[in-house]
């Protein structure tokens, strides 16, 4: 009889003991989050990694999936296979949701990455000749970014008021004959021995080996361009609550991811106050 007895003791107390612990389990595996962001390679994905140390503290995974083209990004938050994306600014955004009619929308502007102009074939832009050629890139967005910045430099005249929606069908004053050759963002550094000059995306130049140091011309933080220009933490609509992701553009923006940039970028990429 003790001997059922005390069976019967140890028989509920290991019960208890795999409730416990199984409920125990669950609890833990709730406080687990995991977030998929994907975000070009420099510098979006080296300042996510730095976030990414921030969160694991704090029961949040950030799965970082660097990606290099710039249409790929904003699929995977349609078709779900992201949470959120780090890559592009708002008039780029705006534009894709205008073309694919989406509703991404943008949780944190974190960083800009000022425009350059760079060249292997002159030192200074008062050394370009009549029916010289610049690249620019070919999306409506960053072409209009470049434009703007040749305005800034005195190369070319925009029509009034155009804006950050300038073309080349826009420019109303071209003194040198400037032939402007649209070539893909990824493309321009490759592109400069070909042409008297290039407009380089920030990134791109990072990840050609160029510094902020080396352009011809640069434009201006308190322009049109630095105040358009962010880039931002994008999601979808319907996932913009997200706390997890909340928390991700929270540390973005914190002193300590803005320290970072600055320490590792020399003035390529610029944290948003």
């Amino acid at each position: 009889m003790k001997n059922k007895i005390l069976r019967n003791i140890i028989t509920s107390f290991l019960l208890v003991a795999t409730a416990f612990t199984f409920f125990g389990c669950h609890k833990a595996e709730e406080k687990s989050t995991t977030i998929k962001v994907g975000a070009s390679i420099t510098p979006h994905s080296e300042i996510l990694y730095k976030a990414q140390e921030i969160l694991a503290d704090e029961g949040i995974t950030l799965e970082v999936v660097e990606i290099e083209d710039s249409v790929t990004p904003n699929t995977g938050l349609v078709e779900g296979t992201l949470d959120a994306n780090y890559f592009q600014h708002q008039p780029y955004l705006d534009d894709f949701n205008s073309q694919n009619n989406t509703d991404l929308v943008s949780i944190a502007a974190v960083h800009y990455e000022p425009f350059g102009i760079y060249s292997s074939n002159i030192s200074s832009l008062s050394e370009l000749e009549n029916g010289a050629q610049i690249a620019v890139p070919n999306n409506v967005t960053n072409e209009a970014r470049a434009l703007l910045l040749l305005e800034q430099e005195g190369v070319i005249t925009l029509a009034d008021d155009v804006g950050i929606l300038a073309s080349v069908n826009d420019i109303v004053d071209n003194p040198l004959n400037i032939e402007f050759v649209e070539i893909d963002p990824s493309q321009l550094v490759n592109a400069l021995p070909d042409v008297s000059a290039a407009v380089i995306n920030g990134n791109y130049a990072i990840e050609g080996g160029l510094s902020v140091s080396d352009a011809i011309a640069v434009e201006a933080d308190d322009g049109l361009a630095a105040q358009t220009y962010a880039n931002i933490l994008v999601t979808t609509s319907a996932n913009a609550d997200n706390p997890a992701l909340l928390r991700l553009a929270e540390v973005l923006q914190s002193d300590e991811i803005q320290t970072f940039i600055e320490d590792t970028y020399d003035g390529a990429v610029v944290p948003l106050n």
